[in-house]
């Protein structure tokens, strides 16, 4: 009776203070790199003139960084599987930093091109080896509410990022002779080196080498994590090759290409359709308010990811907690510049915000519930690589179509299209993929230890 009663104990204890040690600094870490994937959408309210650059090439432009970033994801997971999170994370963090950097002193389209598609190789891994480091610390039943927490730092570097990006392109051009995005992608580089330095000292591989749990906490967790990786069924444990062939990896690559091709395309094209809003509503926003408006969407689709997060784990349904969100955000995005002021367009672009946000963190979940060990790292990285290709299409499509046509009609339509493919994906996935109450056992004690 006593085992029994210490259990919850015990296992509240331990997983608050991990949650404690590691979710706000990899929090910080990935508000850092969004920031500096998609600070170029602000980047070329005034980058464009100065460079020649077309919508076509802007688009271009931002989704080079995917080329690179697909060709590198699987071997950098891997490589953090086999060298340890906090070697590999530091030196993916370091060499980022440099790059983002180094962008403030490109002086044609063609060195933007280079750089970008740099800043992919250098950043490749960092998501998903963060995904695959958290399951190596966290019991399965607690992983989608501290996912979301985790994934809190998207919406947030778009809300803070936004403004902060915005003042700085205008409040600091001319700053030792350099153009305000250029001061921008040099300020914003620097935090990425800083931080390398410090994840090299702070993080910890595994639950055994953590000097910061007290004994019986290490060996609590170690088992606890070990159970849940040894269960029978459908589980790809740690066969790499596996998980390079099985259906449902590549089908979850491709829900996540749909969710992620509305992310990339409010965070590249969003500063644009709100500058728009001068010619469409004879509006006449600076460029800091222009920052102030963008990150509305993003800051409200921050506090819908917690509650939607929380909502999953309450009731153990994961499958229509992704569903849902991505069909509210695929019906609202096309409707955005149909409305007839910018307050109603903005409403419609915020709907599609909470959309994207609440679907990413319950949408993490489902891969850890048929990939562990090698496997995992190899899986992890496939569906965020597939994924990750609407960071290339997404840009590249609705800079074309906004050339081709004169307006962003065409494209957001798109982004709706493809986001409905990712809610059909997601129900033929029901079947194929576990996420039923009995692979949760858990849950019940992650309400009491939250409480």
């Amino acid at each position: 009776m006593s085992s029994v009663l210490q259990k919850p104990e015990i296992e509240a204890r331990v997983v608050r203070k991990v949650a404690r040690r590691l979710i706000p600094f990899l929090g910080l870490a990935y508000f850092v790199n969004y920031l500096d994937r998609t600070n170029i959408g602000l980047a070329k309210l005034t980058m464009s003139a100065e460079l020649g650059l077309t919508e076509t090439m802007f688009g271009l432009a931002s989704g080079l960084f995917f080329i690179g970033y697909l060709l590198f994801e699987v071997p950098s997971n891997l490589a953090l599987h086999r060298f340890g999170a906090r070697r590999w994370i530091a030196r993916i963090m370091l060499t980022w930093g440099i790059i983002a950097a180094a962008m403030a002193f490109v002086p044609n389209s063609g060195a933007l091109y280079g750089l970008r598609m740099l800043l992919g190789i250098a950043e490749a891994g960092f998501f998903p080896g963060v995904l695959l480091y958290l399951t190596l610390w966290f019991p399965r039943a607690y992983r989608v509410r501290l996912m979301g927490l985790f994934l809190l730092a998207l919406p947030v570097s778009s809300a803070l990022g936004a403004p902060l990006s915005s003042a700085i392109i205008q409040y600091w051009d001319g700053i030792s002779g350099l153009s305000g995005w250029r001061v921008m992608f040099l300020i914003e580089g620097i935090p990425a080196v800083l931080l390398a330095v410090v994840t090299w000292f702070y993080l910890t591989d595994r639950p055994s080498q953590a000097k910061w749990l007290d004994e019986d906490e290490k060996v609590w967790l170690t088992r606890e994590l070990e159970s849940e990786a040894s269960e029978s069924g459908s589980h790809i444990t740690g066969s790499v090759r596996r998980a390079l062939t099985d259906a449902r990896v590549w089908m979850l690559g491709l829900v996540y290409f749909g969710i992620t091709y509305g992310l990339y395309s409010l965070s590249f094209f969003l500063p644009s359709i709100v500058a728009g809003f001068k010619k469409t509503f004879a509006t006449d926003f600076s460029l800091f308010t222009t920052g102030l408006i963008v990150a509305v969407p993003f800051a409200v689709g921050a506090v819908a990811m917690v509650l939607w997060s929380r909502h999953s784990d309450r009731t153990g349904e994961r499958i229509w907690h992704v569903a849902v969100p991505t069909l509210i955000g695929a019906v609202s995005i096309p409707i955005a510049l149909y409305m007839q002021s910018p307050l109603t367009t903005m409403i419609a672009v915020t709907v599609n915000a909470v959309g994207v946000f609440c679907a990413l963190p319950v949408f993490w979940y489902l891969p850890s519930t048929f990939l562990t060990g090698a496997g995992a790292a190899a899986g992890i990285a496939v569906v965020n690589s597939v994924g990750n290709l609407s960071g290339f299409g997404a840009p590249y499509v609705t800079g074309w179509l906004f050339d081709a046509t004169g307006n962003s009609r065409a494209g957001l339509w798109v982004v709706g299209a493809v986001m409905l493919v990712a809610v059909m994906l997601v129900l033929v996935l029901r079947s194929r993929v576990s996420t039923t109450r009995s692979d949760e056992n858990a849950d019940t004690r992650v309400v009491t230890a939250s409480r």
